[in-house]
């Protein structure tokens, strides 16, 4: 453990795996109390909180669909009362459906804006009051909002898209009050999103770094916005994708 976030409180939403799990690590690591959202992986929630708790630090598994308003907004709401406060707010739940355009299912739709967009404002709405002058808000967001790349990913292109715009929009609002709030990008990962059979052998060439990422390379980046070398950074959609587009 470090210690230059000792006295944060973060709230990462969809933290139970993935990049969400590696932001929770790294910032735990960092000495920051975290509180995390799951939806349904809750043997791996409880088992990232031991894992923390292990290593000298608090972690908080919070049951939580980001698709409801009210959900989100009792996990900030929760963190507060049991950690005692909130410096960090981490958006980073997230899902993705791929479908032909004639077979999308409107109702697919609807539920990828309430978990990739809404929850992001309604976890920034219901975090304001508690952020303090230092306050960090980070978004997670994906290189699909600057390039589609592949067929089938225009509603998750236009998710992302409008996470993006959302944090230049809200670095505006906040700013007056000492608040960052930034995106990260993240092109291709290895993540439960991107296990399945060719897919990192059809992107690895694609990369000018010839691999994909790892969850916890991301995370360094989460934690820089995080912490207090980043705080004259706001506004920035921050591409962390190993030359995909380059």
């Amino acid at each position: 453990m470090t210690s230059h976030l000792s006295d944060k409180v973060a709230l990462i939403t969809g933290g139970s795996r993935g990049i969400g799990a590696a932001i929770v690590r790294r910032l735990a690591r960092d000495g920051a109390a975290v509180a995390f959202t799951y939806a349904a992986s809750e043997a791996k929630a409880l088992a990232l909180a031991q894992e923390i708790a292990d290593a000298g630090g608090q972690a908080l598994p919070i049951l939580a669909d980001s698709a409801d308003p009210a959900q989100v907004r009792a996990a900030v709401d929760r963190t507060v009362a049991d950690l005692g406060g909130l410096d960090i707010l981490v958006n980073n739940a997230g899902i993705i459906v791929r479908s032909q355009v004639e077979d999308f299912d409107l109702a697919e739709m609807d539920r990828i804006y309430a978990i990739n967009v809404r929850a992001v404002f309604a976890a920034v709405q219901a975090a304001s009051p508690h952020l303090k002058a230092g306050g960090r808000i980070i978004n997670t967001g994906s290189v699909v909002a600057e390039r589609s790349g592949f067929p089938q990913s225009a509603i998750y292109s236009m998710s992302k898209g409008a996470v993006a715009a959302m944090t230049r929009g809200l670095a505006r609002d906040f700013g007056p009050r000492g608040i960052t709030v930034n995106a990260i990008q993240p092109g291709p990962t290895k993540t439960d999103m991107n296990n399945h059979d060719g897919v990192e052998d059809m992107l690895s060439p694609l990369m000018a770094l010839g691999r994909l990422g790892e969850d916890h390379e991301v995370a360094n980046l989460a934690a820089w916005l995080a912490g207090p070398e980043s705080s004259f950074v706001t506004g920035a959609n921050l591409t962390i994708d190993g030359g995909y587009l380059a």
